[in-house]
């Protein structure tokens, strides 16, 4: 579910789940731990490319394959695996001590954004979208959405993110910091490759020593992330009191077509900054 790709100085790793657009089991994350320990004891590898097959990055969890057969201890065991081996990816690539360039297009649902704040440099699609819809699903915010998006974008931007609802566009996503770079859906992976090429062609110690001092503190991160566990899992074992669906079933997934322009519409422009 997770492909190495090694061209000299870069690694590329792509996830390799399109039917399911890269939805997030634990086989996969399984996988990209492995692959991100592996990357790590490479010597040649100076930056690593992050990037993903089919149509979308990642819709996060696939939790929408298992709500109709798992329930109450059953379904919380498995959002707690879930949850935890997203944590460890996640703190994995904070960890790496080679840059990552995160290539992200389509959709970024979820969970799955945690590649992207755990990435040293991103650059996306200006067609790509990310949605939280936490709410939507009746649990609560999961890969780093509270532990590591607020210092990249703002307290006030995150929480009208998961308060408010809606798309973040890729527009918003640049304007607001979380994306260095936007460029068409069809030359994300050569601007990457491009980005991850003048970083392995640089003094790794460079590099790597500038990395290391730019990250945050690694203990409150981890604790941060563990209460976005603690809390997800929580949410799944409660009756929703709002509607039938019981914890984790995943809501329809909005169509670039089919999304409002203005994105977040009022909120947008109520949290924009000058």
């Amino acid at each position: 579910m997770v492909r190495l790709a090694h061209a000299g100085a870069v690694t590329t790793l792509t996830l390799a789940r399109p039917a399911k657009r890269n939805a997030l089991v634990p086989d996969l994350l399984l996988d990209l731990c492995v692959a991100l320990e592996q990357i790590g004891r490479r010597s040649e590898t100076r930056a690593v490319v992050f990037a993903a097959e089919g149509v979308s990055f990642s819709i996060g969890g696939d939790i929408g394959r298992v709500a109709s057969d798992k329930h109450g201890a059953a379904l919380q065991t498995y959002a707690a695996e879930l949850v935890g081996l997203l944590n460890q990816a996640i703190v994995s690539l904070l960890c790496l001590r080679q840059p990552v360039v995160a290539a992200v297009h389509g959709d970024v649902g979820g969970g799955s954004l945690g590649f992207l704040l755990a990435s040293d440099l991103v650059v996306m699609a200006d067609d790509a979208v990310a949605e939280a819809n936490y709410a939507g699903d009746g649990v609560t915010p999961d890969g780093g959405w509270t532990a590591l998006l607020p210092r990249l974008i703002g307290a006030r931007r995150a929480a009208a993110c998961l308060l408010l609802g809606g798309p973040m566009t890729a527009r918003q996503a640049f304007d607001w910091g979380l994306v260095n770079v936007l460029v068409e859906r069809g030359q994300v992976g050569a601007e990457a490759h491009a980005a991850a090429e003048r970083i392995a062609a640089a003094p790794p110690v460079t590099m790597q020593t500038s990395k290391r001092l730019l990250a945050q503190e690694l203990a409150q991160v981890e604790a941060a992330l563990e209460a976005e566990r603690r809390s997800f899992v929580a949410a799944v074992g409660r009756p929703r009191q709002d509607g039938p669906a019981p914890g984790l079933v995943a809501g329809p997934v909005v169509r670039s077509a089919e999304r409002p322009s203005g994105g977040f519409g009022r909120a947008a422009a109520a949290t924009r900054e000058t």
